[in-house]
């Protein structure tokens, strides 16, 4: 230094800085270090930061008028600068050699200035609207300046004059141009032209925020005070940033996880092709891309297999992800590793602080600049921190968003084996939970590698600081890694084992809602109940074991650092006797083991979380690796080519069913453009699998299958989005009004659109709730015909509509009269009418086709088909001579009604039309106000009522709560004790009397600090099993009510709103809520103490903690108030994601017919970012309530050492030790107390969500003692119907008009009437599923209204419209109470032609039905409630549309098994085919919900009324 300052001019001199009341630097010092410092910083920076904005463009800026100034001051700025060299040689010249710095300094300084100034102009160019970097240098600048500053002044005031004006004129000049220049640099620039801020209507503040402003959160501060002022709302919220939406994130991934998938193949292929050369080339592909390597036969993969032991290797996902999301990550890493390294700066302070209170006759300014060196540190080391958390949350927010894109593409390709092998409920899981376990995962994952660096430094500190006794303290630590590990392990297995049991929970849920109808009927919610509740115990003994293994570990890890500093301490007393432990060395170690105590602590729950998250991996791995379908099955050529004919064709194809059997074996099929082809057959023949192989869901072993053209399909049940009925028609085409009303008259919807309360616009609740099941299929085909498709692959589309809609319905739209003539129609039906207008018939039995020709030739033939019309023909053709004749007169009859029909529609249409006309006039009086059906999910808003509070606190028991408080405040107090016990012993070494009384000193510490350990144990524990009980009742609460609930509930509640309520919320109450409860009393009473150890040993600190407590809650209250509303609304925007999502897993196939996968992806995407742009302020919300409340803990650090170098005479060094260490510490508990608080406010919420749900309105009592019926009730089966009326729901017009009727028992009453006449309401109503809205039934003269539920519906049989099975054994679904003997159910089973079938299966009545008995085809599904029936013989029996679904020969069977097997009982048949109900007793007919006709069948038709017409519409009467 001295070659450049010169000899007069010394670098550093110690009494002029040190040691003086009055420091000052040396002009040499001041002139290289403090000028050079900013310049270093901006060349060193420069170089990247130019780079990086080369890279980044985000158009320019125009020039303001402030960036003009910036630009001026910069320019000036240099001249001051160069004017100094210039002077510096003028002074050569006049022989004043001055030292080189005179020449260096102003020339750097110079330079610097002149870069800063074209860094202005390069970062309005490219559109950088604030500068950090500049900010930074600025910052530095007037820092260092301060310092010759003062100096100047100091020695212009000593000297009588200025000796080198010049020099202090420019300097002070300097001084205030960088002043100026930092002020403006705090202000933004406006947005860069063109961007799209510009064009967003509610843009995220953050991307134009200036760098002060993002540095503190400041520019969240706006929607803070939003909130504050009123609830949010979602349109309050900011639009995502660009880079984190679906649209950009999940294309990030899936791009990385195809290269991960490629690599593997091209592993797998060359390790197969290097071990299996020898076996044959294989033929066959299958329909798999994934396993496409095209596999040989059984045989030869048998020989592939064993051969190759070593497995494929699996495309790894989680190299994916780190390939997509590792960069950005890393910034927050090299944030951590920064913060971690400053957080070693506060106690070498403190123990400069310590070591300052000590010495006597220091300079004061010492101690106050230790205080403000504290303060900052603290301060920097929080913006900091919360940078990382920044980066490490959106990180996890953008893997969240990408894997559930990428479930939600992969779960519309996926084959149906692999559908098989992963419920719904399972993938929405994946969705669900697995996703937010990457998500809380990324947070963590730096301390990885962060913890272990953190110990590191901590152990090289504490050695310096006590010698080698502190291995006794690693020891202990060691020690306690096993046991936390082992903790860890085993809680990791319950967490496994709960998890299971949570899903089988949540699965059976599941299915109880959806078929809580057919439970209702069946009377059986109490078995149900029992299996959930069963379920729920095994969980709930797993989360209790969790429970006292977390006591365990809370205890570790409360007691850890204080049996650390206790081990250390003792053997550092007592290994040497010079050794004296004083106030210096203990409270350094015990904030450098406080700062030890949270890596120590995180580390396990990182490695925990890090299982759980590898057990996500795994399982979102190997959804992802699933086979897909093969786009490439079906040829689907386009209609261009040239003049071919368009057709659909089926080579000789065996087709599997996944991994059973095959269902339908070398067909060949060609279907010419243009015809009709009807499918028949028994049940499970293989229809719907045909029609399934056309669409390429099913795995093809040989052959091919080609269609030409676009295709629409009709499933056999049909699937109903929940949106309005207009959209469901539509599917994404363009409205055509006049194409849109054609089709609705094809289809029969017209009449109903009259009878909903909307119209067109009606809402549909999810799976068509709120339409009758033959409105449902209509609104399927209007779906098909509104597509306007070459092909049509109907799958049974008639067998849920009344007779004469069907027959208007094939007239219209289906048969060779209809709008789809012309088209390609493959029809699969069991409506034997039909089918002399078809134009080929194809016969199939057990999935081959026996027979295929026109309806001539397949009578001519005489074989199978004629047998099976000739049982079943309208004429009952006897010889076969007659075929041709009986076909012209069943043509003749067909034609006349044709007529009838049209005459009748046409007649119709006039009424509706003229009908249209009146309607419209009366509704422009009244607004169009279309009630909807599904009223949107509520979020409470506002503060949580304290009354949630107290219900919780009731749930876990009121002695409890107060004794858990109690045990809390006695932990604390024995920790402070322990403490204040140290800082005493700490004493006695500057009074000199540590010998004496060493072993007394540490056995008192030691007992306090037990005493700790056991309290926190016992309190941990206790919490836990108030917290498990809470859980119990809350969730049986919740159970037993909603297995009470009636049944209007469930229709205007969508099913994924309660399932939520059951996953979800109780899943908070099991595992968040305990867990946030044990935080928060924990931080709580930490910070309590702080403040009375504190006040304690300086009691002047009392008056700050006044302002800063004001600020906290302040601040803490505008937090929660805006952190709670975007915690709700965050909850409230999740469900319409997995809704929409199992809801499409159900319609895939219609969704894969119609081309529709684009536009589904685009939607689930947009709920994600809708669901995205509330969480992402709700991070940021914690972020801005860090910086603040950390400000306010640091300001407790910076006045705890202020006031103890004020009151340092009267205060001894332990005192001042343990206040500030104890200040030191708050800042983390202040943070975490209001985040708890919030927490505990976010998460209470899930208890009153969960009450809300456990105390709606129930049906009637199941069972009324007093009111008991004798068992043998009812004896004769008569049925009485009083002037009856009937409503669905409070405030909707009534479906049943005053009914009266008598039924006497045994008769049989067949049902009918048009499509919403109200008959299913008929049955409802005997099973009380609907209470009378006025007048009563009776049954055998016991009035119903009057008895319990299951009483009543115990004693009734029902066979309902849809056939409902639940996912168990078979026997469980006959007989779920186990009332009766295998014999019996065997018995049933014969009856209902069942027994075959199950006997050939290998597990007999134990055979397994799938969810909603996927694994039986619908007619089998059909026999087995006909078996359930069979069971429960009861005197009367209800047949509702059962005969919909199942071929006439099946029909026939169900037909007599009723008439045998119910011959004295009472039974009331809903009808479609008239033929079934012909020899009943008598027939009601409803219209509009009244009677319209009663009288035996024969009767009626002489009447020639509405039965009449139907009849011949059904070809049942001349």
């Amino acid at each position: 230094m001295e070659r450049l300052c010169g000899p007069d001019l010394p670098f550093w001199v110690a009494n002029e800085t040190l040691h003086t009341d009055r420091p000052n630097l040396p002009e040499c010092f001041q002139l290289s270090v403090l000028s050079w410092l900013p310049s270093i910083y901006l060349w060193a920076v420069s170089p990247v930061y130019l780079f990086y904005l080369k890279r980044n463009n985000k158009g320019y800026i125009m020039m303001s008028i402030m960036n003009r100034f910036k630009t001026v001051f910069g320019l000036l700025l240099w001249i001051v600068c160069w004017a100094d060299l210039f002077y510096t040689f003028h002074e050569l010249r006049q022989g004043l050699s001055r030292p080189p710095i005179y020449f260096i300094t102003p020339l750097v300084l110079g330079m610097t200035m002149l870069l800063a100034t074209f860094l202005i102009q390069f970062e309005r160019l490219r559109g950088v609207q604030s500068s950090g970097v500049l900010f930074i240098f600025w910052f530095l600048s007037v820092l260092c300046a301060i310092v010759p500053f003062r100096s100047k002044i100091l020695q212009a005031s000593s000297q009588s004059e200025v000796t080198d004006k010049l020099r202090f004129t420019t300097f002070y000049f300097y001084f205030g141009m960088v002043v100026c220049e930092l002020i403006l640099c705090c202000f933004n620039e406006k947005p860069p032209l063109f961007s799209n801020v510009v064009t967003d209507p509610n843009p995220c503040p953050e991307s134009t925020a200036g760098f002060l402003s993002k540095l503190t959160f400041w520019w969240f501060t706006s929607l803070a005070i939003k909130g504050y002022k009123m609830p949010l709302q979602a349109k309050d919220l900011w639009s995502l940033n660009h880079r984190d939406t679906s649209k950009v994130m999940v294309p990030k991934l899936l791009k990385e996880w195809e290269k991960e998938q490629a690599k593997a193949k091209s592993h797998c292929e060359q390790s197969l092709s290097s071990q299996a050369a020898y076996s044959k080339p294989p033929q066959l592909t299958t329909n798999h891309t994934a396993g496409g390597g095209g596999e040989s036969s059984p045989e030869e993969v048998e020989v592939l297999l064993s051969n190759q032991k070593s497995a494929p290797r699996q495309p790894s996902f989680l190299r994916a992800l780190i390939k997509a999301f590792g960069p950005y990550f890393l910034i927050g890493s090299a944030y951590k590793l920064l913060q971690d390294i400053i957080t070693f700066v506060n106690p070498q302070l403190l123990r400069l602080l310590i070591a300052f209170t000590k010495q006597k006759g220091v300079p004061d300014w010492w101690g106050y600049a230790l205080a403000i060196a504290m303060f900052f540190t603290a301060l920097l080391q929080t913006l900091i921190l919360h940078h990382q958390f920044q980066y490490c949350f959106v990180t996890g927010m953008n893997v969240r968003t990408a894997v559930i894109g990428a479930i939600y593409r992969k779960s519309l390709v996926i084959t149906n084996a692999a559908k098989r092998s992963s419920t719904v409920g399972e993938i929405v899981n994946l969705m669900s939970v697995d996703a937010q376990r990457f998500m809380d995962l990324t947070t963590f994952l730096n301390m990885l590698w962060s913890a272990p660096l953190q110990i590191m430094l901590a152990l090289y500190f504490l050695w310096q600081n006590l010698g080698p006794s502190v291995l006794a303290g690693v020891a202990v630590m060691i020690m306690l890694i096993p046991f936390n590990a082992v903790i860890a392990m085993k809680t990791r297995a319950y967490q496994v084992e709960q998890m299971q049991y949570k899903d089988a929970r949540i699965k059976l849920m599941n299915e109880i809602l959806n078929g809580i109808k057919v439970l209702k009927l069946y009377a059986w919610e109490n078995s149900f109940k029992e299996k959930v509740l069963a379920i729920r115990q095994k969980e709930l003994s797993v989360l209790r074991k969790t429970a006292y293994l977390g006591a365990l570990s809370t205890m570790a890890w409360t007691s850890a650092p204080f049996l650390v500093a206790l081990t250390t301490f003792a053997v550092y007393v007592t290994v040497d006797e010079n050794n004296v432990l004083d106030a210096e060395k203990a409270f350094v170690s015990l904030s450098l083991f406080n700062i030890l105590r949270f890596p120590l602590n995180m580390l396990p729950q990182v490695i925990s979380s890090m299982v759980q998250a590898s057990v996500s991996l795994k399982r979102v791995q190997s959804f992802l690796s699933h086979d897909e379908l093969d786009p490439d099955s079906v040829d689907r050529k386009s209609s261009a080519t040239g003049k071919v004919k368009r057709s659909s064709k089926v080579r000789t194809c065996t087709m599997l069913l996944s991994s059973y059997s095959p269902v339908s074996v070398g067909i060949n099929v060609m279907v010419p453009q243009g015809s009709l082809l009807a499918v028949v057959g028994h049940v499970g023949c293989g229809k719907s699998s045909l029609i399934s192989a056309l669409l390429g869901e099913m795995e093809k072993v040989e052959g091919d299958v080609s269609i030409r053209g676009s295709v629409a399909y009709v499933p056999q049940q049909a699937w109903i989005q929940n949106a309005t009925l207009r959209d469901n028609i539509l599917f994404g085409r363009p409205y055509n009004e006049q194409k849109y009303r054609c089709v609705l008259d094809a289809c029969a919807l017209t009449p109903d659109l009259q009878v909903l309360p909307g119209g067109d616009m009606t809402e549909i609740g999810e799976k068509g709730i709120n339409l009758s099941g033959g409105q449902r299929q209509r609104v399927s085909l209007a779906r098909a015909l509104y597509s306007d498709a070459e092909v049509y692959l109907l799958d049974d589309p008639l067998s849920a509509v009344d007779a004469h809609v069907s027959k208007h319905i094939f007239d219209n739209l289906i048969g060779p009269e209809g709008v789809l003539k012309g088209k390609t129609r493959i029809l699969v039906t069991h409506g034997i009418s039909f089918l002399p207008q078809v134009d080929n018939i194809m016969v199939m039995v057990d999935g081959r086709v026996s027979e295929m020709g026109s309806y001539q030739e397949l009578l001519k033939q005489n074989g199978a088909f004629a047998e099976f019309l000739r049982n079943y023909s309208l004429d009952d053709i006897v010889e076969e001579d007659e075929a041709t004749g009986t076909h012209f007169s069943l043509l003749s009859s067909y034609n006349s009604a044709k007529k009838m029909v049209e005459l009748v529609s046409w007649l119709l249409r006039r009424q509706f039309c003229s009908q249209r006309r009146h309607s419209e006039t009366q509704e422009k009086k009244k607004p169009p106000e279309v009630e909807k059906l599904i009223q949107a999910e509520t979020a409470e808003t506002g503060r949580v009522k304290t009354k949630v509070y107290l219900e919780y606190a009731k749930a876990v028991g009121p002695l409890l709560s107060v004794l858990i408080c109690f045990l809390y405040g006695c932990q604390s107090a024995a920790s402070i004790g322990a403490n204040v016990w140290l800082s005493q012993w700490t004493n006695d070494a500057s009074s000199n009397q540590t010998q004496e009384n060493v072993h007394m000193r540490v056995g008192v510490y030691a007992a306090l600090g037990i005493a700790q350990g056991i309290l926190v144990m016992i309190s941990s524990f206790t919490l836990a099993m108030g917290n498990i009980g809470a859980a119990r009742k809350l969730h049986f609460n919740l159970l037993e009510n909603k297995v009470h609930t009636p049944q209007s509930f469930f229709d205007t509640t969508p099913i994924g709103r309660i399932i939520n309520r059951f996953s979800k919320d109780i899943y908070v109450i099991d595992e968040a809520l305990p867990a946030t409860v044990l935080m928060f009393l924990g931080t709580f009473f930490v910070s309590l103490s702080t403040m009375i150890v504190i006040v304690s040993s300086t009691p002047i600190f009392a008056v700050v903690i006044a302002p800063l407590a004001f600020v906290y809650i302040f601040v803490q209250r505008f937090y929660v108030a805006t952190s709670r509303q975007l915690k709700r609304l965050e909850s409230v925007s999740r469900s319409p994601i997995y809704s929409h999502f199992s809801e499409t897993i159900t319609g895939s196939s219609v969704i894969r017919a119609y081309g529709r996968h684009n536009a589904f992806v685009l939607m689930s995407d947009m709920k994600v970012d809708e669901n995205q742009k509330s969480y992402f302020p709700g991070i940021v919300s914690n972020r801005w309530l860090g910086v603040r409340i950390e400000f306010i803990g640091n300001c407790i650090v910076l006045f705890a050492a202020l006031f103890a170098v004020t009151g340092k005479e009267n205060l001894n060094p332990g005192l001042v030790g343990l206040s500030v260490s104890y200040a030191l510490q708050v800042t983390m508990s202040l943070n975490w107390m209001v985040r708890m608080t919030s927490d505990l406010e976010n998460n209470i919420v899930a208890v009153e969500r969960v009450k809300e749900y456990s105390e709606t309105k129930t049906e009637a009592p199941w069972e009324v003692e007093d009111k008991k019926p004798s068992s043998e009730w009812p004896m004769q089966g008569n049925v009485e119907f009083n002037d009856y009326s009937v409503r669905y729901r409070e405030g909707l017009d009534l479906v049943l008009k005053n009914i009266t009727l008598k039924v006497k028992g045994g008769e049989k009453i067949g049902i009918v009437g048009r499509t919403g006449a109200g008959k299913s309401s008929m049955t409802l109503c005997l099973f009380r599923l609907l209470e009378a809205a006025a007048g009563e039934i009776t049954i055998d003269d016991v009035k119903i209204a009057e008895i319990g539920l299951h009483d009543l519906r115990s004693k009734l049989t029902i066979i309902p419209q849809e056939p409902v099975l639940f996912s168990g054994t078979l026997r469980m679904n006959l007989d779920p109470f186990e009332k009766y003997t295998d014999e019996d159910v065997w018995k049933a089973l014969e009856h209902s032609h069942l027994q075959k079938f199950v006997s050939n299966q290998p597990a007999k009545l134990e055979l397994e039905c799938s969810e909603g008995g996927e694994n039986l085809s619908v007619g089998q599904r059909q026999l087995v409630c006909l078996a359930r029936a069979l069971l429960r013989k009861t005197r009367i029996l209800i047949l509702d549309e059962a005969t919909a679904a199942i071929d006439l020969e099946t029909d026939d069977l169900i037909q007599s098994t009723i008439r045998t097997q119910f011959e004295d009982c009472t039974v009331f048949t809903i009808a479609h085919r008239l033929n079934t109900i012909m020899d009943y007793t008598r027939v009601l007919v409803l219209d509009k919900g009244q009677i319209a006709e009663f009288d035996s069948p024969t009767n009626l038709l002489s009447q020639r009324g509405i039965f009449y017409g139907m009849a011949k519409d059904a070809g049942l009467a001349q």
